[in-house]
C-alpha cells in the first residue's frame, strides 16, 4: 500500500540521499549542507510549500516537493511541481501516476489554481507519465535569470 508521508526534520537526510541520486542523472550541482539548510527553511515556513515521502510497505520508494507562488493572472495561490522523484528500483510500477493522483487530490485541498512543472526534453518517460495524467505542454517559452 502506498503512503504519501509529510516530510518531517527527521526526515530531511533521507530525502536528501534521494535528491543526490536524483540530481546526478542530469548532472545538476547538488551541495548537501546547502540543501539541508534549504529544508530546515523549507520546514519552518509552511507558506513556502509541502514535501511528502513516498512510501510502498514502509520502504520509501520517492518523493514529491510542492513550492508555492502567488498568481494574479490565476487568481491565487499556485504550485510548481518541483521535484517528484522515484527510485530506480520502484519505476514502472505505478508509483508515478498514483503520486500524480494524490498531488491533485492535495492541490484541491490547498485551493491551488494550477500546477506547473518542468521535464527535461531527453526524459520521455516523465512526459508520458504527465501527458497520460492529464498534464499538457504549456506553449509559452520558460525564461531564468540568476540574480548575483
Amino acid at each position: 500500500m502506498i503512503i504519501f508521508k509529510p516530510l518531517s526534520f527527521s526526515d530531511i537526510d533521507k530525502i536528501l540521499l534521494m535528491m543526490k541520486e536524483f540530481y546526478a542523472i542530469d548532472h545538476y550541482p547538488f551541495e548537501i549542507e546547502t540543501s539541508k539548510k534549504l529544508f530546515n527553511q523549507f520546514l519552518e515556513n509552511e507558506n513556502l510549500g509541502k514535501a511528502w515521502l513516498i512510501l510502498n510497505e514502509d520502504e520509501i520508494v520517492g518523493y514529491v516537493i510542492f513550492t508555492f507562488v502567488f498568481s494574479f493572472e490565476y487568481q491565487g495561490k499556485i504550485a510548481f511541481l518541483d521535484e517528484l522523484y522515484i527510485k530506480k528500483s520502484a519505476q514502472g510500477k505505478g508509483f508515478g501516476k498514483k503520486t500524480l493522483h494524490f498531488i491533485r487530490q492535495e492541490a484541491h485541498k490547498l485551493s491551488l489554481k494550477i500546477i506547473y512543472l518542468e521535464v527535461e526534453p531527453h526524459n520521455h518517460a516523465a512526459q508520458k507519465l504527465y501527458i497520460a495524467n492529464d498534464f499538457e505542454e504549456h506553449k509559452r517559452k520558460l525564461f531564468k535569470h540568476i540574480v548575483k
